[in-house]
């Protein structure tokens, strides 16, 4: 391995990460049925969303509680091509306009909106997905970070940008389908993407975007852009005096966090099968922010990992305890902020990692020595 690669990828950031390669697409796919295996692959694009997070909060210091903004837009780009493929003359032959989706129908269009006319094509819709959040969070942080609003004030703006776009899918239901969504997705490009043979596939091409996003998201993190992010967390004035334009660095940042939220969002749409606000509001964006902390905003694995968990546990409780699975979440994070303020991280970091470091070290201690050579044999 050259030096170049393991400068971002150190030895002991490689394991883990093969580690968590091995555990979601091999032992997940080979110990779950299917249904359990989709719930897994929709947990997973929420940990798109974390990922981003532990960059952008854990390493910049920037806390967003709108991140399912961007999740949701992403989502909605994917969402509006798989609608329209659904949306064929032949498949709405029924409606009294053929050829547009059925909630546009309900509500009376008659004609396409002109800004669903692009996602005709799936080449614009890839580029979409990740195109529309970006820009929609760079007019964000451009307008708030060049002014120098930052820490709670931007948290609180976040909010209510998420809220602000909830309700205006909500109002604007003859375009965006309203309170239900998007639903009824069908086909990508003629694919079927209800089978359970596409499940698979869809859940695979999910955990292979994740390592991808993992790996980007470390070599980040080990970028000479990574320890500035940290210097600015810690003692942003200096930063700045040392002639370096702070802002510029909470944009980029702010829009790559934004990416991978979105490229989360259109992984939830296809194995899913429908996308609504509900996964847009400040409810799901606080729940996003959640993962992250209980699996160790420090770290970019512990959030993936702290969003399995959470994800899990509140799966077990709506099952076995549906009135009181609330508390039992709210109870697991407030537990482990109390607790271990670094999440699973910080006691896999703290507890875990210096036994395994010693046992390996006696173990290796054990080892007979080596053999003497054959020349020595023979003497």
């Amino acid at each position: 391995m050259s030096y170049g690669l393991r400068s971002f990828l150190p030895k002991n950031d490689m394991i883990n990460i093969l580690l968590l390669a091995v555990l979601i697409m091999v032992i997940f796919p080979l110990s779950m049925d299917i249904f359990r295996l989709n719930l897994v692959g929709k947990y997973l694009s929420y940990a798109f969303v974390a990922l981003g997070l532990a960059l952008c909060w854990g390493y910049g210091g920037i806390l967003s509680l709108g991140q399912g903004v961007f999740f949701g837009l992403g989502g909605y780009c994917m969402a509006m091509f798989l609608k329209l493929e659904a949306s064929s003359p032949e498949n709405t032959a029924i409606q009294s306009t053929p050829g547009i989706p059925d909630f546009m129908d309900w509500n009376q269009l008659t004609a396409l909106p002109w800004f669903w006319e692009p996602f005709h094509s799936l080449g614009f819709t890839m580029i979409a997905i990740i195109a529309v959040p970006v820009i929609f969070a760079f007019i964000v942080s451009v307008a708030m970070f060049k002014r120098r609003v930052g820490g709670v004030y931007f948290a609180i703006i976040t909010q209510a940008i998420a809220a602000i776009l909830t309700i205006l899918i909500i109002g604007q239901q003859g375009y965006t389908g309203g309170v239900n969504g998007i639903t009824d997705l069908r086909t990508l490009n003629g694919w079927d993407i209800r089978t359970d043979e596409a499940k698979y596939v869809l859940y695979f091409l999910c955990c292979t975007l994740l390592i991808g996003s993992v790996l980007l998201a470390q070599f980040v993190r080990k970028s000479k852009l990574g320890r500035l992010l940290v210097a600015m967390r810690d003692k942003e004035d200096r930063v700045r005096f040392s002639g370096y334009d702070v802002s510029n660095f909470k944009i980029f940042i702010f829009c790559l966090a934004a990416a991978l939220s979105a490229l989360g969002g259109a992984m939830f749409t296809l194995q899913v099968g429908f996308m609504s606000p509900s996964f847009v509001g400040i409810v799901p964006s606080i729940e996003m922010v959640i993962f992250c902390a209980v699996g160790g905003r420090l770290s970019l694995l512990g959030a993936v990992y702290g969003t399995l968990l959470v994800n899990w546990t509140k799966t077990v409780f709506s099952e076995s305890f549906p009135e009181l699975w609330l508390f039992g979440l709210g109870a697991l994070f407030i537990g482990v902020v109390l607790a271990f303020p670094n999440g699973l991280a910080g006691v896999y970091s703290t507890y875990i990692e210096p036994r395994l470091s010693k046992w390996f070290k006696d173990l290796r201690s054990m080892r007979p020595p080596m053999a003497s050579s054959t020349a020595d044999t023979r003497s």
